[in-house]
């Protein structure tokens, strides 16, 4: 049994990375599901669009954070192709790679030590603006500390991801799913329990500020701290110049994130300001549930972006692509399964009558966010392929996305509600989105591989 098991393991691309990654993200799931009843029973419907429109105003965060621990993890990839590991200590070879290595991480840390300061305290201003004025009519709401705490917590983990993104450069993709499936553990346990206990708005942000520090302790504690000293004192003569090499890169991809906001994140403070917390908390709850799925489908991918990086470093395109084909595909029917039993799910409570059915969207535009997910997981697979090649092609399309997807959330959503809006969006994702990418792809593909 075991072997077969592994057999259809490796034949549908699941190897050590992947298992623990998808682990991580299907507890990720069901902890979604099992939040969606614990959110029902414990927060009342305005509670949950707070809770919703908390989760979308505090991703503002990609605004800081610009997309800059996927290009560590690159980076490092790339210095890493000419570098070894001679036990669980000891790196070596080129020292002028080893160095630009160190050059990143004390980038990285003085970096993201001054950002995440920033974040906190911009985070705060903007929620309590926005709920001030925004949320009025439901002034019986404890929000204001609930959302001083998730300030905190978020700004604690913008500092914690980049030292993550730099251990899965340097080729430890599994370490780090392992760690980050005890971190989700720990969170998801610990949420229940806050929940059971009626902390309310506070579970998730207490939640969250104690899973960080399982996650500071995992590196602390462990051969993790010994490799990040090592490299740190790994000299300086030959430094990455963040100037001439990273930010003609990553302001790009800075661009795209921060379209990513209005592609992704606009839903829930526009139906929140214009429909109300009832119909924002509904949006909110499909959307973690699509996510989820999300998350779980793009784990194929994910994990292969150092493979990829290291890849195209040594220019090995046919490797390249025939990995790269395989792991997409094999994605993308993850994800329609995924999407496919999430969407029976949803049809089973609304057919019976479940309270939980009516957290949700209704059929017809939960079916169109369902239909952008899996279009979403595409666009995500051929990015990363991409950008895997130090280059940012998708930046006007991003852009251009963004603006339309914006737009469109704020005319069809105040004037036709949640159908309009997810026409719209849907069609923007299908017709523009989607049909540039692969256009793109191609060129670009064709452009570098030949040079």
């Amino acid at each position: 049994m075991y072997f077969r098991i592994k057999r259809l393991s490796a034949r549908i691309g699941i190897d050590g990375a992947i298992a623990f990654t998808i682990a991580t993200r299907v507890i990720q799931a069901l902890g979604g599901v099992i939040s969606i009843i614990f959110i029902t029973k414990f927060l009342t419907g305005v509670e949950q669009g707070y809770y919703y429109t908390f989760a979308s105003i505090i991703a503002v965060q990609i605004f800081f954070e610009l997309g800059l621990c996927g290009i560590i993890t690159q980076y490092v990839a790339h210095e890493c192709a000419y570098l070894n590991w001679d036990d669980d200590y000891v790196i070596s070879g080129d020292k002028y790679n080893l160095s630009r290595l160190s050059s990143l991480l004390h980038f990285c840390v003085k970096w993201f030590g001054i950002i995440s300061i920033i974040l906190f305290f911009v985070l705060i201003v903007t929620g309590l603006k926005f709920f001030s004025f925004y949320g009025k009519e439901s002034a019986s709401i404890n929000w204001q500390l609930p959302w001083i705490s998730l300030c905190l917590t978020t700004s604690l983990n913008l500092f914690i991801d980049p030292i993550l993104a730099f251990f899965e450069g340097l080729g430890f993709v599994k370490d780090i799913a392992k760690l980050r499936l005890v971190q989700k553990c720990a969170f998801l346990s610990l949420v229940f329990i806050f929940y059971i206990l009626d902390f309310k708005l506070y579970s998730a942000a207490l939640a969250s500020l104690f899973s960080i520090l399982v996650n500071l302790l995992q590196i602390l504690l462990s051969k993790r701290i010994k490799i990040l000293k090592l490299i740190w004192k790994s000299g300086d003569q030959w430094k990455v110049d963040y100037i001439k090499e990273i930010f003609p890169y990553q302001w790009k991809i800075a661009i795209s994130w921060i379209s990513g906001y209005f592609i992704f994140q606009l839903f829930n403070p526009v139906l929140f300001a214009t429909a109300g917390a009832i119909a924002a908390g509904q949006m909110g709850m499909t959307l973690a549930a699509l996510n989820g799925v999300l998350s779980v489908s793009i784990s194929w991918i994910t994990t292969k972006i150092p493979l990829f990086s290291s890849l195209v470093a040594k220019k090995d395109y046919t490797q390249l692509d025939e990995k790269f084909n395989l792991i997409l595909k094999q994605a993308c029917v993850m994800c329609a399964i995924c999407l496919a039993i999430f969407i029976l799910f949803v049809l089973i409570t609304k057919g019976y009558n479940f309270p939980v059915a009516n957290r949700f969207l209704p059929l017809l535009p939960l079916a169109l966010m369902s239909i952008s997910t899996f279009v979403s997981q595409l666009i995500f697979g051929l990015a990363v392929y991409l950008r895997c090649h130090k280059q940012e092609p998708l930046v006007i399309q991003s852009v251009v996305t963004g603006i339309l997807t914006t737009i469109s959330t704020l005319v069809f959503g105040k004037v036709f509600g949640v159908n309009g809006l997810t026409i719209g969006y849907t069609s923007i994702m299908i017709f523009v989105s989607l049909t540039w990418c692969v256009y793109i792809f191609n060129k670009k593909k064709q452009e570098w591989h030949q040079s």
